[in-house]
């Protein structure tokens, strides 16, 4: 059984984000890039897959600039087989990736397909849902839990008000969620090896044409300072002239 997991380089969630001046997107000037935090669960339940003997293959698959190696080698070092890089300057909204991964998926035919739910830049949770209907394949989306039985994957999906259990037969797309597992951190000699590791890349024809439109990038309004109050009378007062919390 061969997996394919696609990967996204995004800055990394715990820096602190700029928005430039214009609004047209944030800055990503130094600042530091990894992977998709999602992705990297999906990667590694993948590389699990294998360990347990329920995988032949691993295949890491990214879309973006050059600098977007650097995420594939880390998803070799933590286990994945080869590599896939989709070459292009500029990122393809979700529409423009699924059918770039649609491509990759029908020359080399993996039985399942992993992903992150979503990327913590965009937050757009619609890559996963779009290629499973372009391939026409059943689709498990906010896995927190996935087992092979026979030729079908029971997923548990995180749900409003709790969980709910699908049986998806193969070929299917999977997209993970925090509770699926904890990604292991890659050994010195791993990445080392990884860099050893084949990576293939291509130039794709992506369509120009863009569904997502983004009009402005703005930062959150900043929040008011605190405020000392003497008596729960005072807070009172507070809540229903300051906050209006109790209007």
């Amino acid at each position: 059984m061969k997996i394919l997991v696609c990967v996204k380089r995004v800055v990394d969630h715990t820096m602190h984000i700029r928005v430039k001046a214009d609004g047209s997107g944030v800055d990503t000037a130094n600042m530091k890039t990894v992977m998709n935090p999602f992705d990297e669960i999906a990667v590694e339940e993948a590389v699990r897959w294998k360990e347990k003997g329920l995988a032949s293959e691993v295949v890491v698959l990214s879309i973006g600039p050059k600098q977007s190696v650097d995420t594939i080698y880390a998803g070799l070092a933590m286990g994945a087989d080869r590599g896939i890089h989709l070459n292009v300057d500029s990122l393809p909204d979700p529409p423009g990736a699924a059918a770039a991964i649609r491509a990759v998926v029908n020359e080399e035919q993996p039985q399942a397909v992993f992903l992150g739910k979503q990327a913590v830049d965009d937050d757009c949770c619609q890559t996963g849902q779009m290629l499973a209907a372009l391939l026409g394949w059943g689709q498990g989306t906010f896995a927190s839990a996935i087992i092979k039985e026979g030729e079908a994957l029971k997923v548990t999906r995180e749900i409003d008000g709790g969980r709910e259990v699908v049986l998806l037969p193969l070929p299917a797309v999977v997209t993970v969620d925090l509770p699926l597992n904890e990604p292991r951190y890659a050994s010195l000699p791993s990445i080392m090896k990884a860099r050893k590791k084949p990576v293939r890349i291509i130039a794709p024809e992506l369509s120009a044409e863009r569904r997502l439109e983004v009009l402005k990038v703005a930062e959150p309004p900043r929040r008011k300072p605190g405020k000392r109050v003497g008596s729960a009378a005072e807070l009172i007062a507070c809540l229903e002239n300051e906050t209006e919390a109790l209007s």
